[in-house]
């Protein structure tokens, strides 16, 4: 079992950045994959980034590389999402979620099977 707790969401203008911080507890911290992934009003979840525990491996979304950037604190059992350059289109709740390391790389989006409440982020144009 798996606890994942994301904050630092909020309203941004255009072109500002946050980070979001998810707070792990469980089997998942130290060993397997954390990821982020969003859902906009309307839309489908999708993948935005992912790391590993052990080494801190990432991988992003090539639509999102360069502006967003993942990272994780294995002594104080965190991942953040630290986001750039803000666009309206970024708009959605973003979601903290955890995957076994399956022993391939990068993990894929039915991997995550524990996921967090959400945090909302909101970009003004």
């Amino acid at each position: 079992q798996v606890l994942l707790v994301e904050s630092g969401g909020g309203l941004v203008q255009a072109g500002g950045s946050l980070r979001l911080s998810c707070a792990a507890s469980g089997r998942t911290v130290s060993s397997g994959v954390m990821g982020w992934f969003r859902q906009a009003a309307g839309k489908e979840r999708v993948f935005v980034a992912a790391v590993t525990w052990t080494l801190g491996r990432t991988y992003y979304t090539d639509s999102l590389k360069g502006r967003f950037t993942i990272s994780r604190d294995n002594t104080k059992n965190m991942v953040y999402l630290q986001m750039n350059s803000l666009k309206p289109e970024d708009t959605a709740v973003y979601y903290c979620a955890a995957a076994p390391y399956s022993g391939t790389w990068p993990p894929r989006t039915y991997e995550f099977n524990n996921w967090g409440q959400g945090t909302q982020v909101t970009v003004s144009s």
